[in-house]
């Protein structure tokens, strides 16, 4: 499907063509760390089906478990993570940030990768009281 997004202030666009059935969820440490939660939702796109149209993305790479090293993208102006890619020229998959994509709603996550850093209590999410908005 096609998906336009950006940042929060607006300053990086792009758009692309992703997969509502390609959606995950992250719980790996590095993913809680980078984005200040509990685990990060992603979603892949193909460099041929992706295109910045607007900003410059600040690139921070770091070093993962298996040495690998990988690019995270995000706004320079207000810091929203936008997505992560392999450093280097040649083929890309680049993992969305799916909290940056305007159709997020239609991104139901399918699988969840990194269980075994998962944080326990996001299994009960469903049952915690919920507030429509901040008290």
């Amino acid at each position: 499907m096609r998906i336009d997004g950006g940042c929060h202030c607006g300053f990086i666009a792009y758009e692309g063509e992703a997969d509502p059935e390609t959606a995950a969820i992250c719980h790996c440490t590095d993913c809680q760390k980078l984005s200040g939660s509990a685990f990060r939702t992603v979603v892949p796109v193909q460099d041929s089906d992706f295109r910045m149209t607007g900003g410059k993305p600040t690139i921070y790479v770091k070093t993962g478990d298996s040495g690998n090293k990988r690019q995270q993208a995000f706004c320079p102006q207000c810091g929203s993570p936008i997505f992560s890619a392999a450093p280097g020229d040649g083929p890309k998959v680049y993992m969305i940030r799916v909290g940056t994509i305007r159709q997020r709603d239609q991104f139901a996550p399918k699988v969840q990768v990194w269980a075994r850093s998962k944080q326990h209590w996001t299994n009960d999410l469903a049952a915690m009281r919920s507030v429509e908005k901040q008290p």
